[in-house]
């Protein structure tokens, strides 16, 4: 008897179109795969050029988000994707588990030389949420060496994203997220974050530094570990810390022995104006996790950057060791990619820029605040969100249904119908978030604007918003 059987009906034909290969084989990340049909094409990004994408149609996007916070450099750098072809050539890969290889090693050296203070010490990862898992470790471990074992705890922000592996979304503040996986590892806990467009009456700005102090107490200094916080916040908006906010949470980690991470995964590498956003507003914290623009994301890298007090008692015999690793960690092609993508935006000028430009991209979207759906527009650097309200007077925001109907019924599809790419979220209130490579210019700020304004225009009558 047989036993071949036929091929199932599940099966593409041979020459299954893209769109047909993508229904069928591809599960795209935080998507609503059921929300695509033979109606509803999946976007297929297939080249880039400087600010801009093209689809399978030939069709031009300007890449307002960065490919999702990544290519800092803008695409089609064919001499930085070169320098990991290059590297592969000579040595595909070794890992860094008890060896070194020279990209790795000269990688490491030049992070430290443009690194704040005395964070000396590079720990390769290949992600942001591996980056913040691999500082989360390192702070207990670190506790556990200098006798304080019981300091477990950390302290992050609502609404915060820090990432989808299980510790780093522990940390995270955005419950739709974790829902789905709880219960999370113990021990993570949050504060109020540094939206002060909606902070209430009675709470006074300096109130937002000394919640960290409070939470700490409130747990126990002898169980706290880690404060995590981002630069400028990303998920909820783009929040900005106010004045000495970042002074006052580097004094308070101080006095109750808590290890202060930096979580710049976002913030780094130019897109604040400077090399890491810790240095944007003036503070050295005791690590720094960062990935994206590290490489502009032509090659898939992330580092935690790590003060010499805290690797020094690693380094201080034979034993101890940080019981971490990650096979793909130092890579030698993605470390040459991110010394090639360094070098780009040292020698071409790009942090100074995105200095030079950050007030005619403010002023611009500053320009959109006199439509009656715009609420707030805060930022810095080339990182900036506005903030979508019913009513501009009261500040009234959308409740879920209305949420859903703006931003995925409406704004999401017409904006990228007409050409941008950017993020229309609502991990807190809605928001449009514009974060677009470093080489943009007023030319790109032109061009947002003449597809903004109009969308915005038709959202707000829409939904019937209240000027």
């Amino acid at each position: 008897m047989s036993t071949t059987s036929s091929e199932p009906a599940s099966k593409l034909p041979a020459d299954a179109t893209l769109q047909e290969q993508a229904r069928r084989h591809l599960w795209m990340h935080f998507t609503r795969m059921g929300g695509y049909s033979d109606l509803n094409e999946i976007p297929i990004i297939v080249r880039g050029e400087g600010c801009y994408v093209y689809d399978e149609h030939g069709k031009r996007y300007l890449d307002g988000l960065a490919s999702l916070y990544c290519t800092n450099i803008g695409h089609g750098r064919a001499d930085v994707a070169q320098a990991g072809a290059d590297q592969a050539k000579q040595l595909g890969f070794f890992t860094n588990w008890s060896y070194a290889h020279p990209r790795a090693v000269e990688l490491a050296t030049k992070i430290a030389s443009i690194a704040p203070g005395d964070l000396n010490r590079v720990f390769f990862t290949n992600s942001g949420s591996e980056a913040v898992e691999s500082a989360l470790k390192l702070a207990r471990q670190y506790h556990k060496l200098t006798g304080n074992p019981n300091k477990y705890k950390l302290i992050a922000r609502e609404t915060a994203y820090h990432g989808t592996t299980m510790g780093a979304l522990a940390a995270t503040g955005v419950p739709e997220i974790r829902a789905a996986f709880e219960p999370l590892p113990p021990g993570a806990c949050h504060v109020p974050n540094t939206n002060t467009y909606r902070l209430p009456d009675w709470m006074p700005v300096s109130e937002l530094a000394e919640s960290v102090a409070n939470r700490i107490e409130l747990e126990g200094p002898d169980t706290v570990s880690a404060v995590i916080m981002e630069p400028v916040q990303n998920s909820g908006g783009c929040f900005v810390p106010p004045e000495g906010y970042w002074q006052r949470i580097r004094e308070i980690c101080d006095f109750y022995n808590v290890l202060l991470i930096s979580d710049e995964v976002i913030c780094a590498w130019g897109r604040l104006g400077e090399w890491f956003g810790a240095e944007r507003f003036d503070y050295l914290p005791d690590m720094i996790t960062t990935a994206k623009g590290l490489t502009s994301a032509y090659a898939p890298m992330g580092a935690v950057i790590v003060s010499d007090r805290i690797a020094d008692p690693f380094m201080q015999n034979d034993t101890n060791t940080f019981m971490h690793g990650l096979t793909f960690g130092g890579h030698p092609a993605s470390s040459a990619v991110a010394l090639a993508n360094i070098a780009v935006i040292e020698n071409e000028g790009l942090r100074e820029h995105v200095r030079e430009n950050e007030a005619p991209f403010k002023q611009m979207l500053d320009g959109l605040l006199e439509l009656p759906i715009v609420g707030d527009v805060r930022g810095a650097g080339y990182f900036w969100s506005l903030e979508l309200v019913k009513d501009k007077a009261t500040k009234e925001t959308f409740d879920e249904e209305e949420s859903e109907t703006l931003l995925r019924g409406f704004l999401s599809g017409e904006l990228f119908k007409r050409g941008l790419i950017c993020r229309a979220d609502d991990r807190g209130d809605p928001v449009i978030m514009l974060c677009p490579p470093l080489i943009a210019g007023q030319e790109q700020f032109d061009e947002i604007e003449s597809i903004l304004r109009p969308v915005l225009t038709e959202a707000g009558d829409r939904m019937k918003v209240r000027g």
